[in-house]
């Protein structure tokens, strides 16, 4: 027995995309198969796949660029750092969050490291108009070290002292 499905053609997928979600889910929860638009709906699954990979690899992007910017950007760094650190936290908890909503993708963060890494580069130097050749074109942290809320590649010791022991310096 073969299911008959509809097809893009016949459905409001083009013209109403809240309505045809609505008709699939109702479909699917009353097993109506002969109701699915599967055409689209295998469509929409996968770019669900393609939507998360996006994200992931957009947050450690972001991640790559606030580390480098911590690390390097030395006459923003005073000023800068505590925003950045937040940044870093968030990104690194969106990560998280994704991660634990999809544990499939550690491996998928794994490969796209390096890139990620290079395009939070280009933006860290676009950002900051430093010299291109002073911030290495592959990463020189880890991804565990990236993700870890503990590590940052630059500790304001000097930067963060009680405001009465600044003064007597």
């Amino acid at each position: 027995m073969q299911v008959e499905t509809k097809t893009s053609h016949d459905t409001s997928y083009d013209q109403d995309y809240c309505l045809w979600l609505e008709q699939t889910a109702i479909a699917l929860k009353n097993k109506d198969f002969s109701h699915l638009d599967l055409e689209n709906l295998i469509e929409e699954i996968e770019d669900l796949g393609r939507s998360e990979k996006r994200s992931i690899s957009s947050y450690l992007m972001r991640l790559c660029e606030h580390l480098l910017k911590i690390k390097y950007w030395q006459s923003e760094r005073e000023q800068c750092f505590r925003g950045w650190k937040v940044e870093v936290q968030n990104f690194r908890l969106a990560i998280e969050a994704e991660l634990e909503a999809s544990p499939s993708l550690k491996p998928f963060l794994q490969d796209v490291f390096i890139k990620q890494y290079q395009n939070g580069r280009k933006l860290f130097l676009i950002a900051s108009d430093l010299n291109k050749k002073i911030i290495p074109e592959k990463p020189d942290f880890t991804l565990e070290q990236a993700l870890d809320e503990n590590w940052l590649p630059w500790q304001p010791e000097q930067w963060f002292e009680p405001q009465e022991e600044r003064k007597s310096l």
